[in-house]
């Protein structure tokens, strides 16, 4: 039996995923499995990420995109506990549906929300560890089987994994000591919070550590609230990423431009995030560095860069900032459990939309 290191970050807005060799990004969405009485592609062909149906636990679900096209009933939420409750495991086992063999024994390292991660930390290892009985079907109804059993479980902060990937190469070993050596702020912006954390020589620091409300989905609410103003459609937020990223979007025949409410909305959330980096750091002026990380923080780094004080580690405009935590995972269960380098080179097997 192989065993594999996967790194998972389950996000509200998204669920991520490497083994290292293989990405896979998806919606943190699921649904009912209805029947698909016209399976054809009409003209390209759908990437495998788009059709995200398993089964788990006797149930049938469409995850993702499927999910967002096909299903009925669709379950997305904001709240942490039925986050962890109803979601994380469905999430989990449709990534790993993607990235493990039948009969593999997987390590897994996932985060939590620095609020959260005392609460919820065994909570959520308790739910993926173990046995496993796992099947998906593909496009064509096809039905596979993947028993797989969870060895171990690591849950850490998730901010750290950011760091973890700022500081070792694939191979796990340390390539950057700056970040081990100095004492690091992190700003990790998801959709649903913005976490904080402060890493000296990377001892965690509970002081300078907490999670608020003003992730990415708080400036798509402030941005949906003036559409249904404007138009009387009350959109979802999961349906706000390809439109903001667009600059525009299409109700009832009439294209609308999102530039100026998007301005307004990046630049209110950059000032309470800012606000909120000034309250928990008023004691830790002595911060070698800010990293601004997570899915939100590429897109608002803009914005809130100008509003932060000290230096800012840059954000790398070629890179998708949703991975940073997930890769830095994958590289502290290698490090962590000790596995050898992987001869495959990484492929890359998630939309980015």
């Amino acid at each position: 039996m192989r065993v594999n290191v996967v790194g998972i970050d389950i996000g509200f807005g998204f669920t991520k995923a490497t083994n290292g060799r293989d990405t896979l990004v998806f919606k943190s969405i699921f649904g009912e499995a209805s029947d698909i009485p016209f399976r054809e592609q009409l003209l390209s062909a759908a990437s495998p990420e788009e059709h995200l149906h398993i089964e788990l636990d006797g149930e049938s679900f469409f995850v993702g995109e499927l999910a967002e096209h096909q299903s009925h009933v669709r379950s997305f939420t904001l709240d942490q506990n039925q986050f962890i409750t109803n979601f994380a495991k469905t999430m989990a086992m449709a990534a790993l549906s993607r990235l493990a063999s039948p009969n593999d024994s997987v390590n897994l390292v996932t985060g939590l929300p620095v609020s959260f991660y005392r609460r919820h930390r065994e909570e959520l290892s308790g739910l993926l560890l173990g046995r496993h009985t796992l099947a998906t079907l593909d496009a064509n109804a096809n039905r596979r089987e993947i028993p797989l059993t969870v060895n171990q479980v690591r849950v850490i902060p998730q901010p750290f994994g950011s760091l973890f990937n700022l500081m070792m190469g694939d191979s796990a070993e340390l390539t950057d000591k700056r970040f081990a050596e100095e004492k690091i702020g992190v700003v990790d912006v998801g959709f649903r919070t913005t976490d904080y954390t402060v890493s000296d020589k990377t001892k965690y620091s509970g002081r300078g550590s907490g999670s608020s409300e003003s992730g990415i989905a708080r400036a798509f609410a402030m941005i949906a609230a003036k559409l249904l103003e404007q138009t009387g459609v009350d959109v979802e937020l999961y349906r706000m990423y390809d439109a903001v990223a667009r600059g525009s979007i299409k109700i009832r025949g009439k294209t609308i431009d999102l530039r100026p409410l998007t301005e307004e909305a990046f630049s209110k959330l950059a000032s309470a995030v800012a606000g909120e980096v000034d309250r928990l750091w008023a004691d830790d002026w002595d911060i070698d560095r800010i990293v601004v990380t997570g899915g939100g923080g590429a897109v608002l780094a803009p914005y809130l860069q100008p509003l932060l004080s000290g230096e800012v580690q840059p954000v790398d405009p070629t890179a998708d900032s949703r991975l940073n935590n997930v890769r830095g995972y994958w590289k502290y269960g290698r490090n962590v459990w000790n596995t050898q380098p992987q001869a495959v080179p990484e492929r890359r097997a998630a939309s980015d939309s």
